[in-house]
């Protein structure tokens, strides 16, 4: 039987297809001879250039009907039973919009600037740095702030994960706000990985993260979360 010579002389030109002693008998096109296929994708999507669907295409329901501010599905699926329960507490007076947790060597850099970006963007926040007066009972302030705050946002990072580990002030405001639908986890400079190791209970909770997001874009979201003039469906 004859051998087609395809794989040793080609067949680009119909001269070498005639020259083949398999081939030349029939109307033959080898693999060779095709033009390669070559994909192409729409630029018109952004979610093309994204993996696993993250791209930031959606708005929850609380959104403003102008706002700029996108979200994953992940993310608003996280954020919309936090929100929830800031509509449940809308009619209750005197509330903070957002109760900042977060380790004591933060206070004066990655959760003072959390803290400046939330008012900035008119957010009202409970901060120990300015709401605990000297001489009061810290853990008695910490549950007044908890009690009048719509949200709880922790700060996780590498000195929060050393607080917990040794069940200091941080690990007793996480108790209290991991009772109630009102926490969002920030974590920052760290990895959800790290934090279960330490805190499996607050690493099963989804949240926000710097490594996708930048500290100014996760304050817009949290007054979004927390603005009460969108009309309540």
């Amino acid at each position: 039987m004859a051998r087609c010579t395809a794989p040793i002389n080609g067949h680009r030109t119909s001269a070498a297809e005639a020259a083949c002693p398999a081939c030349s008998s029939r109307n033959y096109r080898s693999y060779y001879s095709e033009p390669r296929y070559t994909p192409t994708y729409s630029s018109g999507s952004s979610t093309s250039r994204s993996s696993g669907g993250s791209s930031r295409t959606s708005k929850p329901r609380w959104s403003r009907q102008n706002s700029v501010i996108y979200y994953t599905p992940a993310e608003i699926q996280t954020l919309t039973p936090v929100r929830e329960n800031v509509e449940k507490r809308s009619t209750t007076p005197d509330l903070r919009d957002v109760f900042l947790c977060h380790a004591w060597d933060d206070r004066k850099e990655s959760a003072k600037e959390l803290h400046d970006l939330l008012e900035k963007n008119g957010v009202s926040v409970w901060f120990s740095e300015k709401d605990v007066l000297l001489g009061t009972s810290l853990l008695r302030e910490i549950d007044k702030g908890l009690a009048k705050s719509r949200v709880g946002i922790v700060l996780v990072t590498p000195a929060l994960l050393k607080r917990l580990a040794s069940e200091g002030i941080a690990d007793k405001e996480l108790s209290a706000l991991l009772h109630r639908d009102m926490l969002v986890p920030i974590v920052h400079n760290t990895t959800y990985d790290e934090l279960r190791d330490v805190s499996p209970l607050l690493g099963s909770r989804s949240g926000l993260n710097t490594a996708d997001d930048s500290m100014a874009g996760i304050a817009a979201k949290l007054a979004e979360l927390t603005n009460l003039d969108v009309a309540i469906c």
